[in-house]
């Protein structure tokens, strides 16, 4: 039965309602968007426009995700949304292809990023922190400003979380630490809060026309909004900052 619980928390989840979210997104895309361009690249009133926006918001996400469910990931343009997303106070990036091919070439997207925050942000701010995941080992660089935590990910890092964590259940059962009895849902999310150092996203914008969460993080996305948008490719600041008025916007009444 335990084997059971655990193998279904593994199967991607079909998501509902994205419909909805991408006419609506195409609409902020395709109107207005002259009054919410940027500054030039690389100005101080570009990034202080930036901040504004998400100052301004009644409710910024501390974690967003961004999925991509597209066959040819662009680097250059999701290098674009993880500056943005720096750019407007967002403390942690993750960034998730259930092919893997973010994980397989995290160096190609390292230097991506580095050429748009240059080309964004500008070289003058001191460099801070961000992670990647290698094979569950976080490796650490310095590149982008706002003291961001950026996580590449694969569909690997969800299921390999998961199954560690049942594991280590056995084991205490199996060394008579703990009693059968005790193995619950319960007691798998504390493990699994334990051995996680950043919180579950309260955003994940989905590209592509895939109604699925495709394994994104499975066990960390139960309150989680998703927004759609059809592509990443060409994506503008507008379309970001729009997905971002939506979740600002966004009431969730739990239980009710």
């Amino acid at each position: 039965m335990w084997e059971r619980a655990v193998a279904a928390l593994l199967l991607p989840v079909a998501l509902v309602g994205f419909p909805d979210h991408q006419k609506k997104l195409n609409t902020v895309r395709n109107t207005g968007a002259n009054a919410n361009t940027l500054p030039a690249s690389g100005t101080s009133t570009h990034r202080s426009r930036c901040l504004s926006d998400g100052r301004s918001l009644e409710k910024l996400p501390v974690h967003i995700g961004l999925l991509v469910a597209e066959e040819e990931p662009s680097y250059s343009d999701i290098a674009n949304l993880v500056v943005w997303c720096v750019a407007v106070g967002i403390s942690y990036v993750s960034v998730y292809d259930n092919h893997g091919i973010f994980r397989k070439n995290n160096s190609r997207l390292l230097e991506e990023i580095e050429r748009r925050q240059q080309k964004f942000l500008g070289g003058d701010g001191s460099k801070h922190n961000v992670e990647f995941l290698s094979n569950g080992t976080d490796k650490h660089h310095n590149v982008v400003s706002c003291r961001p935590t950026v996580k590449v990910l694969s569909p690997e890092d969800g299921k390999q979380s998961i199954v560690q964590a049942a594991q280590q259940l056995c084991r205490s059962v199996e060394s008579k630490e703990r009693s059968s009895k005790d193995i619950s849902v319960t007691m798998l999310d504390i493990l699994l809060r334990e051995s996680k150092n950043i919180p579950d996203p309260e955003l994940v914008v989905k590209f592509g026309s895939v109604n699925s969460t495709l394994g994104f993080l499975p066990w960390h996305i139960r309150l989680t909004e998703f927004i759609s948008l059809p592509s990443h490719r060409n994506l503008s600041y507008e379309d970001l900052l729009g997905a971002l008025q939506r979740y600002s916007a966004c009431q969730q009444r739990l239980g009710q």
